[in-house]
């Protein structure tokens, strides 16, 4: 086997977001396109050599073949194993998993997350470091110079691996071992949840559950963890097969994407429990029967009622929230006496802390939530941590939700979301407001008055890094808040975020409709920004 080192010229366009570098497939399928961002990676790298490297995908259009060309580039880069998922899947949180049990060096996430799959869907790629976490702005700055200036990257002449066998092969130096790819992650899933608890809510008689897969990575996990390991009836997991297109479906788990579980939880003969998980399972979105119940909600009620689950019954030593996420969690933390850390939004921002044990569960709005066990957030997780304390507090989820308000009072939030905005419109906006912000603060708009307006910048706690630029916030002086980002997780146009929040404490006041309750605001934000004016939009295209 011989290793070919391939002259190449740089791309202009291959600066990682927030979840490493996504674009449509048929940019990745350009001639050296997905090598030279691979070979950047390890450019960017010191003392892999010999090392592990874990690889693994959602299972969308082209990751069969991407897995096979990082295969070859990992051969011929020096990596001593290399653990890939078994047909080439892996979800996003098996990755981190897999990486931290057997202590690789790091690994190669091949995911789009959330955005549509097949031919003329979207891919992407990241890159994991030691902890199992999505690599820090460090890392992916590095990733970033190395391409604008690559020149040639190495790749091993070999033929392609069977990736639905199971056993280990040698390719060059390089033994790579085809793993299962759920047990590891099922396995640390019953260490920190009480499965014979929730297994007798499940096979009780008297709950049924709906978890759709929306065809994408968490199926096989699905079908192995609830319906072989907890007994929950054959059926129960619904779109469990994953597909290279999803279906034809957007595997994003929220009340417009998701409308086939919506349709089910809140339908006439609906389930006690419903859940969804996104395209490479590090989202979730929980349902009781008829009931919605937000990301920043369930972050609260999760950290609330941590105790009640094996893996956290010694008590949590901190909560992080990115800083669009709603306040709640912040009063759960402030009653049990714990820190709460406002982080901007993107996951690896939650890695030092983690890892300093400075906070034990965090969560974002955009659906995601997670603990320490592993470093990415993990859809499967939450749901089985709902299952536990549904199992233990024998109410339905409404209940414990309702009782949460009256407790810690209500944040009454929602994201509006802007998809497709002309680049240079949304820029536009977002230029126009950061201008607008020195002469905000005391302004009256209705019966709100603005006590700060800012562009929010963060210093890492832990290396004192500072992240500056991470959304512009607004402020008013009753608490309530309006943040404006612009996404970087699409891959055409702009998609503009508009998040809005109030804070009810009268349980009386509690049970308005979260759109009646922040249509105030709603109303200031477009004001202010002149959202319909510049983006032509007369709603958003979707609502959560």
């Amino acid at each position: 086997m011989n290793i070919h080192t391939v002259s190449t010229q740089p791309f202009t366009d291959q600066k990682p977001g927030t979840s490493g570098l996504r674009k449509q497939v048929s940019v990745f399928q350009k001639r050296n396109y997905l090598e030279n961002f691979v070979q950047s990676i390890f450019d960017s790298l010191d003392g892999y050599q010999g090392q592990t490297l874990v690889v693994g995908g959602d299972g969308r259009y082209y990751n069969r073949q991407a897995i096979q060309i990082i295969l070859k580039m990992a051969a011929a880069n020096g990596f001593g194993r290399v653990l890939v998922g078994q047909n080439g899947i892996l979800s996003t949180p098996a990755v981190s998993c897999v990486i931290r049990k057997y202590q690789a060096f790091g690994g190669i996430v091949l995911s789009a997350s959330h955005n549509p799959g097949g031919p003329d869907g979207d891919f992407g790629i990241k890159y994991n470091i030691g902890n199992g976490g999505p690599a820090p702005e460090k890392v992916t700055d590095a990733i970033y110079a190395r391409t604008k200036v690559i020149e040639s990257y190495k790749i091993l002449e070999s033929a392609d691996l069977d990736l639905d066998r199971l056993g280990t092969v040698q390719i060059g130096s390089t033994q790579v071992e085809i793993i299962d790819s759920v047990s590891d992650y099922a396995e640390l899933m019953e260490s920190l949840f009480d499965f014979d608890r929730i297994r007798q809510l499940l096979t009780s008689g008297n709950f049924r559950m709906c978890v759709d897969s929306m065809h994408a990575v968490t199926g096989p996990y699905a079908h192995a963890i609830f319906e072989q390991r907890l007994g929950a009836p054959i059926g129960t997991v619904v779109n469990g097969k994953p597909l290279e297109d999803f279906g034809g479906g957007h595997p994003d788990p929220n009340l417009v994407y998701a409308h086939d579980l919506v349709e089910i939880a809140f339908g006439d003969n609906a389930p006690d429990f419903g859940a969804a998980s996104d395209g490479d399972g590090d989202r979730n979105m929980i349902l009781g029967k008829r009931f919605f119940v937000t990301p920043s909600d369930s972050l609260a009620i999760l950290a609330a009622n941590a105790k009640l689950v094996p893996g956290y019954s010694q008590g949590i030593a901190g909560v992080a929230r990115s800083m669009p996420t709603s306040q709640a969690a912040d009063r759960v933390a402030a009653k049990i006496g714990i820190d709460c850390y406002e982080t901007p939004t993107g996951w690896k921002f939650f890695g030092n802390l983690l890892d300093a044990g400075k906070v034990t569960l965090c969560g974002e709005e955009s659906f995601g939530t997670g603990s320490n066990h592993v470093r990415e957030k993990d859809g499967l997780w939450a749901v089985l941590f709902w299952l536990n304390i549904l199992a233990v507090r024998q109410q339905s989820v409404e209940q414990i939700a309702r009782e949460h308000w009256q407790q810690y009072g209500r944040n009454y939030y929602s994201r509006h979301d802007y998809e497709g905005v002309d680049t240079n419109k949304a820029n536009t906006l977002m230029s126009n407001l950061l201008a607008a912000l020195p002469n905000l603060k005391g302004k009256q708009f209705d019966n709100y008055q603005v006590d700060y307006a800012d562009d929010f910048s963060y210093q890492d706690p832990i290396d004192r890094s500072i992240s500056q630029n991470q959304g512009i916030r607004i402020g008013f002086s009753d608490g309530s808040r309006i943040v404006f980002r612009l996404s970087g997780t699409g891959t055409q146009g702009a998609t503009l975020r508009v998040y809005l929040e109030s804070y009810e404490s009268d349980p009386a006041k509690q049970q308005s409709d979260p759109q009646v309750a922040l249509a105030p605001l709603i109303a200031i934000a477009d004001e202010i920004a002149q959202i319909r004016t510049l983006t032509g939009r007369e709603q958003p295209t979707v609502i959560t």
